[in-house]
Protein backbone atom coordinates (compact mmCIF):
# COMPACT_ATOMS: atom_id res chain seq x y z
CA UNK A 1 0.00 0.00 0.00
CA UNK A 2 1.24 3.40 -1.03
CA UNK A 3 2.43 5.78 1.90
CA UNK A 4 -0.49 7.81 3.02
CA UNK A 5 1.64 10.85 3.78
CA UNK A 6 5.69 12.05 3.68
CA UNK A 7 6.49 13.73 6.96
CA UNK A 8 9.94 15.92 7.94
CA UNK A 9 10.14 17.17 11.41
CA UNK A 10 11.44 20.42 11.18
CA UNK A 11 13.67 22.67 13.46
CA UNK A 12 11.39 25.50 13.68
CA UNK A 13 7.49 26.44 14.83
CA UNK A 14 6.81 26.34 11.25
CA UNK A 15 4.84 23.25 9.53
CA UNK A 16 3.67 23.11 5.78
CA UNK A 17 1.05 20.98 4.81
CA UNK A 18 0.36 20.21 1.29
CA UNK A 19 -3.10 18.23 1.19
CA UNK A 20 -3.12 18.18 -2.50
CA UNK A 21 -0.09 17.20 -4.13
CA UNK A 22 -1.15 13.08 -4.02
CA UNK A 23 -1.40 11.46 -6.93
CA UNK A 24 -1.82 7.85 -5.57
CA UNK A 25 -4.89 6.27 -6.43
CA UNK A 26 -6.44 3.20 -4.03
CA UNK A 27 -6.68 0.16 -5.68
CA UNK A 28 -9.23 -0.14 -8.54
CA UNK A 29 -9.99 3.04 -8.32
CA UNK A 30 -8.64 4.16 -11.70
CA UNK A 31 -10.92 1.83 -13.32
CA UNK A 32 -13.94 3.23 -11.68
CA UNK A 33 -12.83 7.10 -12.50
CA UNK A 34 -14.08 9.26 -15.69
CA UNK A 35 -11.90 9.99 -18.34
CA UNK A 36 -11.86 13.57 -17.60
CA UNK A 37 -11.27 12.99 -13.78
CA UNK A 38 -8.50 10.55 -14.98
CA UNK A 39 -5.63 12.90 -15.90
CA UNK A 40 -5.90 14.23 -12.30
CA UNK A 41 -6.37 17.94 -13.36
CA UNK A 42 -7.16 18.98 -10.19
CA UNK A 43 -3.80 18.46 -8.29
CA UNK A 44 -1.60 20.63 -6.94
CA UNK A 45 1.13 19.85 -8.98
CA UNK A 46 4.58 20.23 -8.24
CA UNK A 47 4.51 22.15 -4.64
CA UNK A 48 6.90 19.78 -3.46
CA UNK A 49 9.78 21.13 -6.13
CA UNK A 50 8.51 24.70 -5.80
CA UNK A 51 9.21 25.15 -2.18
CA UNK A 52 12.19 23.00 -2.87
CA UNK A 53 13.80 25.88 0.12
CA UNK A 54 12.09 24.64 2.63
CA UNK A 55 14.20 22.16 4.58
CA UNK A 56 16.93 24.80 4.73
CA UNK A 57 14.95 26.84 6.56
CA UNK A 58 13.81 23.78 9.17
CA UNK A 59 10.72 24.12 8.21
CA UNK A 60 8.58 20.76 8.86
CA UNK A 61 7.07 19.15 5.85
CA UNK A 62 3.64 16.85 5.57
CA UNK A 63 2.52 16.18 1.94
CA UNK A 64 -0.57 13.47 1.29
CA UNK A 65 0.46 10.94 -1.05
CA UNK A 66 -3.13 10.32 -2.96
CA UNK A 67 -5.10 12.38 -4.74
CA UNK A 68 -8.05 14.27 -3.64
CA UNK A 69 -10.06 12.08 -5.98
CA UNK A 70 -9.66 9.37 -2.77
CA UNK A 71 -10.38 11.92 -0.34
CA UNK A 72 -10.50 15.81 0.05
CA UNK A 73 -8.31 16.43 2.87
CA UNK A 74 -8.50 20.26 2.78
CA UNK A 75 -12.86 19.37 3.76
CA UNK A 76 -14.30 18.26 7.48
CA UNK A 77 -15.30 14.96 8.09
CA UNK A 78 -18.85 16.08 7.99
CA UNK A 79 -18.41 17.19 4.47
CA UNK A 80 -20.06 20.17 5.49
CA UNK A 81 -19.64 22.73 2.17
CA UNK A 82 -17.17 25.87 3.08
CA UNK A 83 -17.84 28.41 0.47
CA UNK A 84 -20.97 29.15 -1.06
CA UNK A 85 -21.90 28.48 -4.12
CA UNK A 86 -19.96 25.91 -6.70
CA UNK A 87 -17.28 23.95 -4.77
CA UNK A 88 -16.44 20.25 -4.52
CA UNK A 89 -16.74 17.70 -1.35
CA UNK A 90 -15.33 15.62 0.84
CA UNK A 91 -15.35 13.01 -1.64
CA UNK A 92 -15.05 14.57 -4.90
CA UNK A 93 -17.87 13.41 -7.86
CA UNK A 94 -16.81 16.24 -9.93
CA UNK A 95 -13.88 17.72 -11.48
CA UNK A 96 -13.22 21.65 -10.90
CA UNK A 97 -15.08 21.97 -13.98
CA UNK A 98 -17.97 20.14 -13.34
CA UNK A 99 -17.26 17.36 -15.37
CA UNK A 100 -18.75 13.95 -13.32
CA UNK A 101 -15.73 12.00 -12.01
CA UNK A 102 -16.39 8.63 -11.67
CA UNK A 103 -18.08 6.43 -14.85
CA UNK A 104 -21.65 5.87 -13.95
CA UNK A 105 -22.82 3.43 -11.34
CA UNK A 106 -19.20 3.58 -9.37
CA UNK A 107 -19.37 5.89 -7.17
CA UNK A 108 -18.34 5.14 -3.57
CA UNK A 109 -21.35 3.57 -1.31
CA UNK A 110 -21.38 4.82 2.36
CA UNK A 111 -19.39 1.95 3.95
CA UNK A 112 -16.69 2.88 1.13
CA UNK A 113 -16.49 6.37 2.03
CA UNK A 114 -16.17 5.56 5.83
CA UNK A 115 -13.45 3.40 5.26
CA UNK A 116 -11.51 6.23 2.84
CA UNK A 117 -12.04 8.80 6.30
CA UNK A 118 -10.24 6.72 8.60
CA UNK A 119 -7.79 5.07 5.93
CA UNK A 120 -6.90 8.32 4.81
CA UNK A 121 -8.02 11.24 5.98
CA UNK A 122 -7.45 10.29 9.78
CA UNK A 123 -4.09 9.85 9.84
CA UNK A 124 -3.07 12.83 7.64
CA UNK A 125 -5.24 15.63 10.36
CA UNK A 126 -3.71 13.10 13.24
CA UNK A 127 -0.10 14.23 12.51
CA UNK A 128 -0.98 18.01 11.77
CA UNK A 129 -2.45 17.41 15.38
CA UNK A 130 0.42 15.62 16.94
CA UNK A 131 2.92 18.11 15.07
CA UNK A 132 1.13 21.38 16.65
CA UNK A 133 0.63 20.46 20.05
CA UNK A 134 4.83 19.53 19.48
CA UNK A 135 5.86 22.64 17.91
CA UNK A 136 4.01 24.54 21.12
CA UNK A 137 4.72 22.50 23.49
CA UNK A 138 8.84 23.14 22.39
CA UNK A 139 8.45 26.61 20.82
CA UNK A 140 5.26 28.43 22.47
CA UNK A 141 3.32 28.64 19.29
CA UNK A 142 2.84 26.73 15.96
CA UNK A 143 2.45 28.07 12.79
CA UNK A 144 1.01 26.47 9.78
CA UNK A 145 0.95 27.09 6.19
CA UNK A 146 -1.15 24.76 4.56
CA UNK A 147 0.09 25.33 0.95
CA UNK A 148 -2.18 24.92 -2.55
CA UNK A 149 -1.88 25.55 -6.08
CA UNK A 150 -4.86 26.23 -8.57
CA UNK A 151 -5.30 26.99 -12.07
CA UNK A 152 -5.98 30.87 -12.76
CA UNK A 153 -9.18 30.48 -14.50
CA UNK A 154 -11.59 27.95 -13.27
CA UNK A 155 -15.27 29.62 -14.57
CA UNK A 156 -17.09 26.92 -12.61
CA UNK A 157 -15.88 28.32 -9.43
CA UNK A 158 -15.30 31.74 -9.75
CA UNK A 159 -15.34 34.40 -12.25
CA UNK A 160 -11.99 35.85 -14.00
CA UNK A 161 -8.37 35.12 -13.37
CA UNK A 162 -7.36 35.00 -9.95
CA UNK A 163 -4.62 36.99 -8.18
CA UNK A 164 -1.48 35.33 -8.45
CA UNK A 165 -1.27 34.85 -4.79
CA UNK A 166 -4.16 33.80 -2.75
CA UNK A 167 -4.08 34.24 1.37
CA UNK A 168 -6.13 33.25 3.72
CA UNK A 169 -6.55 33.37 7.54
CA UNK A 170 -10.55 32.92 8.01
CA UNK A 171 -10.67 37.12 7.72
CA UNK A 172 -8.31 37.36 10.94
CA UNK A 173 -9.49 34.61 12.86
CA UNK A 174 -7.08 31.53 11.99
CA UNK A 175 -3.80 33.61 12.99
CA UNK A 176 -2.71 36.35 14.48
CA UNK A 177 -3.20 39.92 12.50
CA UNK A 178 0.83 40.62 11.88
CA UNK A 179 1.26 37.25 9.93
CA UNK A 180 -1.91 38.01 7.69
CA UNK A 181 -0.77 41.05 7.04
CA UNK A 182 3.19 40.80 7.24
CA UNK A 183 2.70 37.81 4.69
CA UNK A 184 0.23 40.21 2.59
CA UNK A 185 3.01 42.78 2.31
CA UNK A 186 5.57 40.59 1.58
CA UNK A 187 3.64 39.16 -1.41
CA UNK A 188 2.13 42.44 -2.86
CA UNK A 189 5.37 43.64 -3.16
CA UNK A 190 6.64 40.65 -5.33
CA UNK A 191 6.85 42.93 -8.68
CA UNK A 192 4.60 41.32 -11.49
CA UNK A 193 2.85 39.04 -9.78
CA UNK A 194 -0.63 40.25 -8.04
CA UNK A 195 -2.11 38.98 -4.42
CA UNK A 196 -4.94 38.95 -2.03
CA UNK A 197 -5.93 38.78 1.37
CA UNK A 198 -9.15 36.99 2.08
CA UNK A 199 -10.34 37.05 -1.34
CA UNK A 200 -12.26 34.16 -2.56
CA UNK A 201 -10.30 31.70 -0.86
CA UNK A 202 -10.39 32.09 2.49
CA UNK A 203 -8.93 29.10 4.18
CA UNK A 204 -10.49 25.64 3.70
CA UNK A 205 -11.00 22.96 6.65
CA UNK A 206 -7.11 22.73 7.50
CA UNK A 207 -6.73 26.71 8.12
CA UNK A 208 -10.03 26.93 9.67
CA UNK A 209 -10.24 24.14 11.83
CA UNK A 210 -5.78 24.15 13.33
CA UNK A 211 -5.59 28.22 13.48
CA UNK A 212 -6.22 28.63 16.98
CA UNK A 213 -4.33 31.98 18.42
CA UNK A 214 -5.55 31.52 21.50
CA UNK A 215 -3.61 28.12 21.99
CA UNK A 216 -0.68 29.83 20.18
CA UNK A 217 -1.72 28.03 17.03
CA UNK A 218 -1.57 30.22 13.59
CA UNK A 219 -2.79 28.75 10.37
CA UNK A 220 -2.77 30.65 7.09
CA UNK A 221 -3.50 29.65 3.56
CA UNK A 222 -2.00 30.45 0.13
CA UNK A 223 -3.53 29.12 -3.10
CA UNK A 224 -1.10 30.27 -5.82
CA UNK A 225 -2.14 30.18 -9.15
CA UNK A 226 -0.33 27.40 -11.60
CA UNK A 227 0.49 29.48 -14.19
CA UNK A 228 2.98 31.02 -12.15
CA UNK A 229 5.60 27.85 -12.17
CA UNK A 230 3.48 25.07 -14.14
CA UNK A 231 1.92 24.17 -17.66
CA UNK A 232 -1.95 23.88 -16.91
CA UNK A 233 -2.52 21.52 -19.70
CA UNK A 234 -1.66 17.85 -19.65
CA UNK A 235 0.78 16.70 -18.83
CA UNK A 236 1.29 19.03 -16.22
CA UNK A 237 4.94 19.77 -16.64
CA UNK A 238 6.86 21.93 -13.96
CA UNK A 239 8.34 25.20 -15.54
CA UNK A 240 11.62 25.82 -13.85
CA UNK A 241 11.95 29.20 -16.05
CA UNK A 242 8.55 30.58 -14.11
CA UNK A 243 9.58 28.81 -10.96
CA UNK A 244 13.13 30.45 -10.96
CA UNK A 245 10.79 34.04 -11.16
CA UNK A 246 8.07 33.09 -8.30
CA UNK A 247 10.08 30.98 -5.81
CA UNK A 248 12.11 33.82 -4.06
CA UNK A 249 9.30 35.34 -3.25
CA UNK A 250 7.28 32.17 -1.72
CA UNK A 251 10.74 31.70 0.24
CA UNK A 252 10.99 35.49 1.71
CA UNK A 253 6.74 34.80 2.35
CA UNK A 254 7.98 31.62 4.11
CA UNK A 255 11.39 32.96 6.00
CA UNK A 256 8.19 35.69 7.22
CA UNK A 257 6.78 33.36 8.85
CA UNK A 258 9.51 31.66 10.43
CA UNK A 259 10.92 35.34 11.50
CA UNK A 260 7.83 35.78 13.70
CA UNK A 261 7.56 32.63 15.15
CA UNK A 262 11.55 32.93 16.34
CA UNK A 263 10.02 35.90 18.15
Amino acid sequence: MTEIYRFTEGRVPVLVSMPHVGTALMPGLAERLSQAALPLGDTDWHLPELYDFLGGLGCGTLAARHSRFVVDLNRPPDDKPLYAGATTGLFPDITFDGTPAYRAGAEPDAAERADRLETYWRPYHDRIEAELTRMVARFGKAILLDAHSIRGTVPRLFEGRLPDFNLGTADGKSCASEIGERSAEILGSAEGYSRVLNGKFKGGHITRHYGDPARGRHAIQLELVQETYMDVTAPFGFRPDLAAGVRPHLQRFVEGLVEWGRK
